[in-house]
């Protein structure tokens, strides 16, 4: 089964779940009557001062230094509660002291999101059996998504993205991502902002090698969120991420039941230690080009052999986990 792939795909990417919540400072569209997720409440200045202020840290920080140069890796959540998504004292003393925030993707960029939109956009060879879409339609309406705007984009990017919407009746919401706030405070604050990756990048990451195995993601993340199994996992990772218990996390593996076969381990190798040393690379083209960089991606990439503090280690860098208080 590939149904728990499924939700660390949804986990990991933030463009599985990006275009569908709106961000954090944008009207949230009205809600259907009946059994929906309450809308995410978006930022104003009196909110978004009073966040900053009352924050506490919370994730995974690394100080790097290369070449007389201090820059940052931060391990994020890409859906979190509105008491998590501003950066607590710490973070954010490391983020004001970065020159840059480089991100996965910067989504308030508008051009990385009119490309993320076409990179994610279905063609007629996407096309579904039958049945199955019908279940997708059903399950769009379960979760209260707009249907019409979902099914214009590739059946993989449906499924994640439906995976992380399901996460609010749990207090996840993508409309909270850290990532997402981030941005919004780099704009407050002047800060210059960076994309590690491309839109086109992310998007054949998620993608099935071929159309079975996009039909079997698809069936089996239905299966998933129709028996009620998704939240679990992300719950899971939230709670390692907002007590930054990084051992948690790297032991995802034993939790996670999601490298059972060999479909799912091709596809985590894709999701993880395939994008992991192009990220490195970015973040010390940056560094090495004289800027210091507060580098904020997804937990995931922060842990193991192949994680981002290693590969850095790797390429000269001295690196150093700070420990917030608790």
């Amino acid at each position: 089964m590939m149904f728990a792939t499924r939700s660390l795909f949804a986990a990991a990417l933030a463009a599985g779940l990006s275009l569908l919540a709106p961000l954090p400072g944008q009207a949230q569209p009205a809600k259907a009557a009946g059994d929906c997720p309450p809308a995410a409440v978006p930022l104003n200045p009196e909110s978004f001062q009073a966040g900053m202020r009352q924050a506490r840290d919370h994730g995974f920080l690394w100080r790097i230094v290369k070449g007389g140069r201090t820059s940052y890796l931060y391990g994020t959540l890409h859906a979190a509660q509105p008491a998590w998504m501003f950066p607590g004292p710490r973070t954010t003393a490391a983020f004001e002291a970065s020159d840059l925030l480089a991100l996965e993707l910067d989504l308030l960029d508008a051009d990385v999101r009119a490309r993320l939109v076409k990179a994610a956009s279905a063609s007629p060879e996407d096309r579904l059996p039958t049945a199955l879409v019908a279940r997708l339609e059903r399950r769009m309406a379960a979760e209260c998504v707009d249907a019409a705007a979902l099914r214009a984009f590739v059946p993989e990017f449906q499924i994640a993205s439906l995976a992380v919407l399901a996460a609010r009746r749990d207090g996840l919401d993508p409309s909270y991502a850290i990532d997402l706030v981030l941005g919004l405070i780099a704009r407050d604050f002047g800060k210059a902002t960076t994309s590690l990756e491309t839109p086109e990048a992310q998007i054949a990451a998620l993608r099935m090698p071929t159309r079975e195995a996009t039909i079997e993601f698809v069936t089996s993340g239905l299966d998933e969120l129709d028996a009620g199994k998704s939240g679990p996992l992300l719950a899971h990772m939230a709670s390692a991420w907002v007590d930054g218990n990084l051992a948690d996390l790297e032991a995802y593996e034993r939790w996670c039941a999601c490298l059972n076969t060999a479909a799912e381990r091709a596809s985590m190798k894709r999701l993880l230690d395939d994008r992991n040393p192009l990220l490195a690379a970015a973040i010390d083209k940056v560094h090495s080009g004289g800027r210091s960089v507060f580098a904020a991606v997804g937990s995931l990439h922060m842990i193991g052999a192949r994680g981002l503090p290693a590969l850095m280690r790797e390429r000269g860098y001295v690196v150093e986990q700070v420990r917030f208080g608790r």
